[in-house]
């Protein structure tokens, strides 16, 4: 497990929070060398692979706070879920600065499932609604996360809204109650069969589903230039650019 972050003990959240109230949810590593991004490794090295992981973060942060300023009065203040210790990660000065708007709370729970459902309901309450997504998708747009609160918010929308990720995994779930996270707890993280096996889960538990735009996931090397192409105007597209395109150095 990864160190607790150092960060202020979070603002208590409402266990029965009102529906109308969409939490936006990071979910997020400090981005340490090597122990972020290590399947970019050896084509970027340790810091490079942890540069990359602290920009696609910032640019992250940057699409949620867009996606609260630009709502109406009933968003919730965003939340961050941070694992990992500030200070031994690339730009930690840059990340802590980011999350000055954020209400910023530890990861609890053995493993990502566990740890993605405690961070839901830990950032919502039980009733609350959340967008929740990672860091490695910097092309994110505020207007995608406000699609998906949107729907998952609506009359006549869907308990869960699931963005499927290109390699077979997800980037984003929207949940109508946060506390039916707890549905994804036991489902086996970051493989090929992950995004399958949550919508299975979910829609086991009795949640009707929706499927969002796919985007892909920066896991390899040859996802960068690809998420740069898709991220323009992004730190992580600038910060992938002066590195070069490592896809022939694996």
């Amino acid at each position: 497990m990864n160190r607790t972050a150092r960060t202020d003990s979070p603002t208590p959240v409402d266990a029965h929070a009102g529906s109308d109230r969409v939490t936006y949810l990071v979910v997020a590593k400090a981005p340490a060398p090597g122990l972020v991004k290590t399947r970019l490794t050896p084509s970027y090295s340790d810091h490079e692979a942890a540069a990359l992981a602290a920009a696609a973060l910032l640019d992250t942060l940057d699409a949620v706070r867009a996606s609260v300023d630009g709502s109406d009065a009933s968003a919730r203040l965003p939340v961050c879920a941070l694992s990992g210790d500030l200070d031994s990660g690339a730009a930690p000065d840059g990340v802590r600065n980011a999350l000055a708007g954020f209400t910023v709370i530890s990861q609890r729970g053995d493993g990502l499932g566990p740890r993605l459902a405690h961070a839901h309901v830990d950032a919502a309450g039980e009733l609350g609604p959340t967008v929740q997504i990672g860091m490695d998708t910097p092309q994110v747009t505020p207007e995608l996360l406000r699609a998906a609160a949107s729907r998952v918010v609506a009359e006549d929308g869907p308990d869960a809204a699931l963005g499927p990720a290109d390699d077979g995994g997800w980037w984003l779930l929207a949940l109508r109650r946060a506390g039916h996270a707890r549905l994804i707890a036991n489902v086996a993280m970051s493989t090929a069969e992950t995004g399958r096996l949550t919508r299975a889960a979910l829609q086991q538990g009795g949640l009707r589903v929706e499927l969002l735009p796919a985007l892909l996931d920066v896991d390899l090397p040859e996802d960068v230039p690809m998420v740069a192409a898709a991220a323009a105007g992004t730190r992580f597209a600038a910060l992938a650019r002066t590195l070069g395109d490592r896809t022939e150095a694996r």
